[in-house]
């Protein structure tokens, strides 16, 4: 479906007419052609490919054809899933798969292949070529020093879409460019492809490098790793094993689908049985070093989305606040407003700056706020 205001994008496939003709590379390329902001790539039974520019999808118009049959993409996602046997396996047997896939010199995607009603349905994220900056990501000066942290636990959170990987990557390129250590990460699939500068960067992706996780967390604790990223907690075995590293003097990067710093906390803990969830605290107030969480919110001269960043770190009052658990006057919150003068800082006093800047609406900023009650009292104020 088109964006709100926006008409289809047509692409020209010169001599071309109809998808069965069209290879899936020229196609991915055409319509990766439409705008450089495009994030996404969707494929869909009855639907137009179409693409996400700035949150909203828009049509893409290809001659000969309208909408894609299912068995147009059922050969789009065989040819993006090539000869990975486990795959087609896992496809076959869980309903999805994700592979990455690259176009040489152009884009590499994450993609994630699916069955609906009977039929393939294709989502792939466009992942940049070149690794992003701090900077270019726009994201808090101050978070740069996350890079010099020697151990412990950085985690970055947010919703699907918010920047998570592009922030990992940032990170780990700093520290890549800065530290001469030994960087593993564990990825399904792998996103960014890192270069070896002062750093040695391996990576290792699920089912072609690793049959799953645990393993391959297991084995990296035996791979004399300074740094280990994981692209994504899924489960409590592989978070045991995150934590125990962290104790064990490793630098362990990585990320949750958790909506804000305080939420991230509790859902470490309640991944865990009640017996279990005190010591849980303790050893997390310990080796936690920064809870990053990011939104992307539109911005009012449609100009795309801005980052607001929340960022958690670790000191007396926000270690005793995840140990003690939060009560009133004692939660994670009040520590982060309490401690701005140490590079914290929580997401509604941002989205407030942005307002006031104009660089947001008001209504949107409210939208997009942890309690817009609160948030909007202080912006009448």
């Amino acid at each position: 479906m088109a964006a709100p205001g926006n008409s289809p994008i047509a692409i020209a496939f010169e001599g071309i007419s109809g998808t069965d003709s069209i290879p899936t590379t020229v196609l991915l390329a055409g319509m990766l052609r439409t705008s450089e902001k495009v994030s996404d790539l969707m494929f869909s039974p009855g639907r137009p490919p179409q693409v996400e520019i700035h949150g909203q999808l828009t049509a893409v118009e290809i001659p000969g054809t309208k909408t894609l049959s299912a068995d147009d993409t059922r050969r789009i996602a065989a040819d993006l899933i090539g000869t990975n046997k486990q795959a087609i396996n896992t496809l076959r047997e869980q309903g999805s798969c994700d592979v990455s896939y690259g176009l040489p010199g152009l884009a590499r995607f994450r993609v994630n292949i699916f069955i609906q009603r009977g039929s393939c349905a294709i989502v792939m994220r466009v992942i940049p070529t070149v690794i992003p900056t701090f900077s270019s990501l726009r994201l808090p000066g101050q978070l740069e020093e996350a890079a010099n942290v020697r151990n412990g636990m950085i985690l970055v959170t947010g919703g699907t879409g918010s920047g998570k990987s592009s922030t990992l990557a940032a990170l780990i390129d700093r520290i890549n460019i800065e530290h001469c250590y030994h960087v593993l990460t564990v990825e399904d699939p792998i996103e960014f492809l890192h270069r070896h500068k002062k750093s040695t960067v391996h990576q290792r992706e699920l089912h072609s490098d690793a049959p799953n996780f645990t393993l391959a967390l297991q084995a990296a604790l035996r791979q004399a790793p300074h740094v280990i990223m994981v692209g994504e907690i899924r489960n409590r075995e592989t978070l045991e094993i995150l934590i125990e590293a962290a104790e064990n003097g490793h630098l362990v990067l990585s990320s949750l689908n958790t909506v804000d710093a305080s939420k991230t906390i509790e859902r470490i803990i309640c991944t865990f049985p009640a017996t279990e969830q005190q010591s849980v605290r303790e050893r997390l107030a310990k080796v936690f070093r920064y809870v990053i969480a990011q939104r992307l919110i539109p911005r009012s001269d449609g100009g795309g989305r801005v980052p607001v960043v929340e960022i958690l770190k670790s000191n007396t009052r926000t270690r005793d606040c995840i140990e003690q658990g939060e009560r009133p006057g004692r939660t994670l919150l009040d520590a982060i407003k309490a401690s701005g003068n140490e590079g914290m800082q929580h997401f509604d006093g941002e989205i407030a700056k942005l307002v006031r800047s104009g660089l947001v609406d008001l209504e949107t900023g409210l939208g997009f706020a942890s309690n817009a009650t609160v948030l909007g009292q202080e912006l009448a104020r």
